[in-house]
């Protein structure tokens, strides 16, 4: 009796990973990011991240405590925090507050709160709001200020983006279009050639910065390379193919370093309760995300689609995870 065999529930293997160590895991990746667009946007900058945050945290609290009536909040393990960064990078330098308020509300009341809060959304929270503000308010949400004007906070003069020159070159037939186009090193950077030219949304004007954040997040192990690298992947050959077929398409280059793509690969794609459970599933998810994005840009009413494109795919991993099941210990596999 005295050889006891013990049997227990899983989980069986433990570590030092938890949910507050993640998610400031991963903020401490966005703050290269949030850096950059402080510098380029200034008080703008630090205007809507502050109001996102401050109210994605109000509300993940005030919910939790009123309408679910729990007596432990959620909103210290930094899950609310995040998801006010990641809207905030999603929005306009120039929006005004009573909106990012109304984006922050949708995000975590029903993006996440309505689902029973963290680990049980169908859909990346912050996106939710995102596309929500996109719709209800179109133009605030694209209204983007111009380089040499961003000190400003609501009355900047607003120029297009290279997603919208990108766009522009499509539907009128001519690639000289493209030529209006930053570099590639400035957009890895952070600095368009033109100061009549929007730089777009916080967290989508620097692809360096970003991309610090990935070899952060893959060097503590917080995400896996699958998804990302599959999206990029992915993104980089179907711009490519239709770039050599007609040179009125970018670059593929130029779909890396543009929008919130290096944004949505790392960040939010990647979010552990919206994404496939296996590799195999995550590579699945990365190549049909970045197929999509480069659909919706080239043929869509909309010049960008990486935020359509991780919904989408956020209702089919349910779906993915069904056909990518992990063998199970001890399973026999029928050949």
């Amino acid at each position: 009796m005295a050889n006891k065999l013990i049997v227990s529930l899983s989980p069986h293997v433990h570590n030092n990973d938890s949910v507050q160590k993640n998610m400031y895991g991963v903020l401490i990746a966005l703050i290269p990011a949030l850096l950059v667009s402080l510098i380029v946007f200034g008080l703008g900058a630090l205007i809507v991240t502050l109001t996102s945050v401050a109210a994605c945290v109000f509300f993940e609290w005030a919910i939790t405590k009123y309408i679910l009536k729990r007596e432990q909040t959620t909103i210290m393990d930094g899950s609310a925090a995040l998801t006010g960064v990641l809207l905030a990078f999603n929005l306009p330098s120039n929006l005004p507050v009573w909106i990012i308020i109304i984006g922050a509300l949708v995000a975590i009341g029903i993006g996440k709160m309505t689902f029973g809060g963290l680990g049980c959304n169908p859909f990346n929270p912050a996106l939710v709001g995102r596309v929500f503000l996109l719709i209800s308010f179109p133009v605030q949400m694209t209204s983007w200020p111009q380089t040499g004007q961003l000190a400003s906070y609501l009355d900047a003069e607003t120029g297009a983006t290279p997603l919208a020159l990108m766009k522009q070159a499509i539907k009128s037939g001519d690639p000289s279009v493209l030529s209006d186009l930053p570099s590639s090193f400035n957009l890895l950077i952070g600095i368009p050639d033109s100061c009549q030219m929007g730089v777009g949304c916080l967290g989508e004007i620097s692809a360096g910065a970003l991309l610090l954040g990935l070899i952060y997040m893959l060097w503590k192990k917080i995400i896996t390379w699958h998804i990302p690298i599959s999206i990029l992947a992915t993104v980089f050959v179907f711009s490519g193919l239709m770039h050599l077929a007609n040179p009125i398409y970018a670059s593929p280059v130029h779909h890396l370093f543009t929008g919130g793509l290096m944004l949505g690969a790392i960040f939010m794609a990647t979010d552990y309760v919206t994404s496939p459970m296996t590799h195999k599933g995550m590579i699945i998810y990365g190549i049909a995300i970045g197929f999509l994005t480069v659909l919706i840009r080239t043929f869509g009413a909309y010049p960008e689609g990486m935020s359509f494109a991780i919904l989408i795919m956020n209702a089919f991993t349910p779906l993915i995870n069904t056909y990518c099941k992990p063998k199970r210990y001890g399973e026999v596999v029928k050949k």
